[in-house]
């Protein structure tokens, strides 16, 4: 029952046969966490004697198998591979060149859907009677997985081929929180009007991509989901292979959503060093006791900000594992850094689209504090919480 197919809109009485568990469990020891691809049984028979492509990358596994392996050892047939950011085997650094080309291990071709070919051909699909999408999210509107998905799921549409999506936990899916996207600043880094976290998995919001009609002239793709088993958004999710280079370990993503817009301002956030999105630091400052120097990675960080200069700041590392979303970040080291705030925000553009609003750059600038701000995106927060609920999958507490 954890299977189910959308063709026309979504209905909640599926969904709610979805969460039928796989098996028991006791209270005293829970079942076992299943992502959708660990549950073969549930999409391998409508796999069969089907032409598939995949789109996958280094999260993209069964236990210790990558999916690419697991699907051919079951005999499928697989035709080709879309590579998004970060490449096939996640070793492209934030924003490289993703190309076309050979997966080495398998001979499969692949076809990179980064770097400006955001959606799939027509002549790219048209000989599949299946597109698979498994990969690893981390519930934030600005990880372009969710944009690339959004592009998947318009080919889809448009060239009439079925979208199979195997879901995986949301590691910030307890909450949701930060501004809401407006339209006018629509982007790759963001492209649906949903928050800066939204608490929602890859397979919930493609069902809601379909049922509030925001593909093209509201079309809706054939769509497939097979739900992780036994998961509660409440749940703390340790992701078992690092979904970006840039992300090695459960703090930095759960710091993401938070450290992610300073990357529209002068701050580092520690690119270029063994420990992104865990560290805040600037050349200028002074009250700060962590030292750091950016220096190029390959495959991570190869022209990192303030690269070969010591930086001066906070090493976030000993914070509880679990942080949540907060402005106090920003607001502090936009004094910190000592430049006036049009300075601090280095690439005002950038951070907007990031944000998903001008609002929050505007407030910043204008002195507000945290509760002030937040305090502006509460009626909006209220209004998803009820308009996400039909998609939803999972339980929440």
């Amino acid at each position: 029952m954890n299977t189910f197919t959308l063709r026309a809109l979504f209905s909640p009485i599926v969904a709610l046969l979805c969460l039928l568990p796989l098996s028991g469990c006791s209270e005293d020891q829970p079942a076992e966490i299943l992502n959708g691809a660990e549950q073969s049984q549930r999409y391998l028979p409508l796999l069969d004697q089907q032409k598939v492509g995949l789109v996958v990358n280094q999260t993209s596994r069964v236990k210790q198998q990558h999916l690419v392996d697991f699907l051919g050892d079951a005999g499928v047939d697989i035709v080709r591979i879309f590579a998004l950011e970060h490449g096939i085997r996640g070793d492209v650094e934030n924003g490289g060149k993703v190309a076309d080309g050979v997966d080495a291990p398998t001979g499969l071709p692949i076809v990179s859907l980064y770097g400006g070919q955001y959606a799939p051909s027509q002549e790219s699909v048209a000989d599949l009677d299946w597109l698979l999408f498994d990969i690893q999210d981390v519930g934030v509107r600005f990880y372009t997985y969710i944009s690339s998905l959004h592009y998947l799921m318009q080919a889809c549409a448009d060239y009439d081929v079925p979208l199979m999506v195997l879901d995986r936990p949301n590691p910030n899916g307890d909450y949701i929180d930060g501004p809401v996207l407006e339209p006018e600043f629509r982007s790759f880094v963001g492209m649906h009007p949903i928050p800066l976290v939204h608490g929602m998995t890859v397979g919930e919001l493609a069902q809601m991509i379909n049922g509030e009609g925001w593909l093209e002239e509201g079309a809706q793709c054939e769509l497939t989901v097979v739900p992780v088993a036994n998961y509660r958004k409440s749940d703390p999710y340790s992701l078992p292979v690092k979904p970006s280079p840039n992300l090695p370990n459960d703090l930095s993503i759960r710091l993401y959503p938070s450290l992610a817009l300073f990357e529209g301002t002068t701050v580092s956030i520690g690119r270029g060093t063994a420990f992104p999105f865990q560290v805040v630091g600037h050349p200028a400052d002074e009250k700060g006791s962590f030292q750091f120097t950016p220096q190029p990675i390959p495959g991570a960080s190869e022209n990192p900000k303030h690269r070969g200069t010591l930086v001066k700041g906070d090493d976030l590392r000993a914070l509880e594992a679990q942080p949540r979303f907060s402005l106090q970040y920003l607001l502090d080291w936009s004094e910190r850094t000592g430049e006036p705030t049009e300075e601090f925000f280095s690439r005002a553009a950038f951070f907007d689209k990031l944000a998903g609003t001008d609002r929050l750059r505007e407030a910043i600038m204008a002195g507000q504090g945290e509760e002030e701000i937040r305090r502006g995106w509460q009626a909006e927060h209220q209004a998803f919480l009820e308009q996400r609920q039909p998609y939803l999958l999972y339980p929440e507490g």
